[in-house]
């Protein structure tokens, strides 16, 4: 089942963003794009999103000062985020997770892949 709430992608590629909103929309989403840190958490605060999809190194605020005040929000705790990063070392991937990011995918990654992880994660939600 679908949420009613968007997925928001916050990405500063053009064509990573395009080519996720095709394909999110295209199994049903609703999607909001974010091109920098700002953006997205702006969007974040303004929609309440079902999921994010946030790519780790963005301009204003990285990734993972996105992801450090969404968790800091008490309700926001249950939100699945993404993380994409061309960042693919333990180090990195293990900091993301221990900060609260419910999945890590390493650039360039299969777009199915990242719909299935995505279902997954908001099938799991209560």
């Amino acid at each position: 089942m679908n949420p009613t709430r968007p997925i928001l992608i916050a990405d500063d590629e053009p064509l990573l963003t395009e080519i996720l909103e095709f394909r999110l929309r295209a199994k049903g989403y609703e999607t909001v794009i974010a091109h920098n840190g700002r953006e997205a958490l702006a969007r974040f605060e303004e929609l309440n999103p079902a999921a994010v999809v946030l790519d780790a190194m963005m301009p204003v605020h990285d990734g993972m000062e996105v992801l450090r005040r969404i968790r800091a929000r008490e309700t926001a705790g249950d939100v699945p985020v993404i993380i994409l990063s061309a960042r693919r070392n333990e180090e990195d991937i293990v900091r993301a997770l221990e900060m609260g990011a419910s999945d890590y995918m390493v650039k360039p990654f299969l777009p199915e892949e990242l719909l299935v992880r995505l279902k997954r994660l908001l099938d799991a939600r209560p």
